[in-house]
């Protein structure tokens, strides 16, 4: 249910961390981590399987706001949770490995069909 703003004390600016001021450049996170980390606790920190539901539901749209600044990996492990890092100079080989590679039709995805 709504409350007035009047109910409250004090209101906060809604401020949320950049992925540069969140993320060590050399380290990958899971989504629970980086809500973890958006909340100022350690990414190992214990936290309840209520609190762990909240803090993945700031996460993600976090992640997905944030994403032109971030990298993707794929789990270590089939049944593991992918990663998130920070998208730094290094990691621009993937993305144009990526962008070189065939699509299902057999052209390089990025490449200009006018040619």
């Amino acid at each position: 249910m709504p409350e007035p703003k009047s109910a409250f004390d004090a209101t906060y600016p809604c401020d949320f961390y950049e992925p540069a001021e969140l993320f060590e450049p050399d380290q990958m996170y899971t989504v629970p981590e980086i809500g973890r980390l958006l909340q100022g606790l350690e990414p190992d920190a214990e936290v309840d399987p209520d609190t762990e539901a909240v803090l993945v539901d700031w996460a993600v749209p976090w992640v997905m706001v944030h994403s032109e600044d971030m990298v993707v990996a794929e789990p270590l492990r089939e049944d593991g949770p992918g990663y998130y890092g920070l998208a730094t100079e290094g990691d621009s080989d993937a993305e144009s490995d990526a962008e070189s590679e065939p699509d299902a039709d057999g052209d390089e995805a990025g490449a200009d069909e006018s040619a």
